[in-house]
């Protein structure tokens, strides 16, 4: 697939195509049911796009995006919404904050997919339901009349968690779902991840910068630079032997005592 941008001069009487920026370019892989696979590059390497294209929030260029058979790349975006595949692919933005609406309760913010997609909102109370969404993610119930602004930053996480979840996905895209986060509840949130995971058997694809977040969730990582992958491997192996020079870089990035933990662990999985 491939997703790209270009800006306009406009001069009296003349318009002319500048230079085209390809965010993402020529990337292909698959996924498999219940696999968990992590997307690593620095910021501006177009792993963000490849999330928005895989979710159809924004269109490709070029290229297909095929789920369950069908190319839903061929669906524009602004339909995406109310398509039939919308149900089995949920993203986790990137900002808690921004991604809920200031004006909506916890409880609505978590109720609204179900509300507008969900068959569950008629086969059971609907309260109910998103009290046990609440409860799988470790939000208190009490908070549910909070609005975000009265939330922490992990509270405000699990919310955006629990909305994910609601339609029971089969495909879950994080966007670097933990980054504004601190580092202890960063922990936190990613082993609720993996706990939902196993509990669901969703498929992940979880972007992110960080190798030392991605190993604990993901079997298989991508590595992305300029708009294009550029290793791809076992987890574990791109951990402990990259090929890339791009993938030695961010993994010598890493700060000495971080990159023990992650090698060791990479190799106890």
């Amino acid at each position: 697939m491939a997703a790209r941008a270009w800006g306009q001069i406009s001069r009296p009487g003349n318009v002319r195509e500048i230079d085209i920026l390809r965010a993402v370019d020529n990337v292909t892989f698959d996924l498999s049911p219940g696999e968990s696979v992590g997307l690593v590059g620095e910021s501006g390497s177009g792993k963000s796009t490849l999330a928005a294209l895989i979710v159809r929030l924004i269109d490709p260029t070029a290229g297909r995006i095929r789920f369950r058979g069908e190319d839903i790349g061929a669906i524009p975006a602004r339909h995406a919404a109310r398509a039939a595949f919308r149900r089995e692919i949920q993203m986790v933005f990137q900002d808690p904050s921004a991604s809920l609406n200031s004006r909506h309760t916890a409880f609505d913010a978590i109720a609204e997919p179900i509300r507008r997609l969900g068959p569950l909102a008629r086969a059971r109370p609907l309260a109910g339901v998103v009290h046990e969404l609440a409860e799988m993610v470790g939000l208190a119930a009490a908070l549910l009349s909070r609005l975000p602004h009265q939330l922490s930053g992990g509270e405000k996480a699990r919310v955006g968690i629990a909305r994910a979840i609601a339609l029971r996905p089969s495909l879950l895209v994080l966007d670097e779902p933990t980054a504004s986060l601190d580092v202890r509840v960063q922990a936190v949130i990613l082993d609720l991840l993996a706990k939902l995971r196993d509990e669901f058997a969703m498929t992940y694809f979880f972007v992110s910068h960080d190798l030392a977040v991605v190993r604990r969730v993901c079997e298989r990582v991508m590595v992305m630079r300029s708009g294009q992958i550029v290793e791809s491997g076992m987890t574990e192996k791109v951990l402990t032997a990259p090929d890339h020079p791009y993938t030695k870089e961010l993994v010598a990035a890493i700060p000495r005592a971080a990159h023990r933990e992650l090698i060791q662990n990479a190799s106890a999985r």
